[in-house]
């Protein structure tokens, strides 16, 4: 099921979410070369967060193969500022796309709940936190993590308790058969925050999944939304969108 639309009007341009947008794309285009190597490796390995290596738990000089013809060597010019760097660094082009699909569906009405400053800080914690439940769930870990979707995550914690529902429309993919369906946001963020906690409970993250940033950024944004919502904008916001549903209902 991939969501591509929410019943949801905004109060003001999602500003800030454009720019995190735009700051992956860049990243994505100028930093790790399209996914051509050898940028991406070594992007990956100098910028992503290698649990393990971070803890202190792996050695100088140990060997992490990350594909056929890539090997990253820990100790080797990474910092501690690979849990923020790693939320800009993408693995390929449909983990790029997807996940900022994801942030511009929930992102905008999000932002609209707390203005711009406190949703980058907001943005910005739900990924560290996300990075912090990983490297919880595996501190020796030799992977290298990367990906806007632990703060993605966050963001979606959040949006399940400020518009739980707010139909979200979907597509629903099987095989060659495709169709459209309208569910309540709980349902389909529900749905998606028990797969995740199912695979980090199965898998951890073989896969190249990592389950268990997906489920402390979600627990993370669900929290800290209520330290970071605006309560004269939420109010605003849902008085826009009584109008709203007023209107479409009386023009069908």
């Amino acid at each position: 099921m991939f969501p591509y639309r929410d019943d949801n009007p905004t109060l003001a341009t999602p500003v800030v979410t454009l720019l995190i947008i735009t700051a992956n794309v860049f990243v994505w285009l100028v930093v790790q070369g399209m996914g051509a190597e050898p940028n991406l490796s070594r992007s990956v390995c100098e910028l992503g967060l290698i649990p393990g290596e971070f803890l202190g738990r792996l050695p100088d000089g140990f060997r992490v193969p990350l594909g056929p013809a890539a090997v990253c060597v820990l100790g080797e010019g990474r910092s501690w500022i690979t849990p923020l760097s790693s939320m800009f660094l993408h693995g390929g082009w449909f983990h790029l796309i997807g996940n900022m699909w994801f942030l511009w569906v929930f992102g905008n009405n999000v932002e609209d709940s707390m203005g711009h400053l406190r949703y980058l800080a907001f943005y910005l914690l739900c990924g560290l936190a996300a990075a912090a439940a990983q490297t919880f769930m595996n501190p020796s870990s030799a992977t290298p993590m990367v990906g806007a979707s632990g703060a993605i995550s966050g963001v979606m914690g959040a949006y399940i308790v400020l518009y739980p529902r707010v139909r979200v429309h979907m597509l629903v993919i099987l095989f060659v058969f495709i169709t459209r369906i309208v569910v309540p946001a709980y349902l389909m963020l529900g749905y998606w925050f028990l797969i995740q906690l199912l695979g980090g409970s199965l898998s951890g993250e073989q896969g190249g999944v990592a389950f268990w940033a997906h489920a402390g950024g979600f627990i993370t944004g669900a929290i800290l939304i209520y330290l970071f919502r605006d309560p004269e904008l939420v109010e605003k916001h849902r008085a826009l969108s009584k109008t709203v549903d007023g209107l479409a209902y009386r023009e069908r």
